[in-house]
């Protein structure tokens, strides 16, 4: 496999506990990281810099983005413009590629 090729199913992996994320590419115009969260653990609301786009892999939880609560189940994908206010929460084991530009 290459560095312009990535396998994501043998890259998913969940801690016992927590988030573990895997940096898949990274450059200056554009961030591809993959999250693996654990059943049950979140992220706290925050903003980001950049534009991006969340895109549901496996699992279930809840997307908050300004407010809104969105359904994170498989192949949902969220637009999330810059500066937005975001939080999720994992109710079962969740993966999901976050894309920055």
């Amino acid at each position: 496999m290459s560095k312009n090729e990535f396998d994501l199913n043998k890259l998913i992996e969940y801690p016992k506990s927590g988030i573990l994320s895997k940096v898949l590419i990274k450059s200056p115009t554009k961030d591809v990281t993959l999250f693996c969260m654990s059943k049950g653990s979140e992220l706290s609301e925050h903003t980001s810099t950049k534009e991006g786009f969340v895109y549901v892999l496996e699992g279930k939880g809840t997307f908050i983005l300004k407010n809104k609560k969105i359904l994170m189940k498989k192949g949902v994908l969220i637009h999330m413009e810059k500066s937005a206010k975001h939080a999720l929460k994992a109710k079962n084991n969740t993966t999901f590629l976050l894309t920055l530009f």
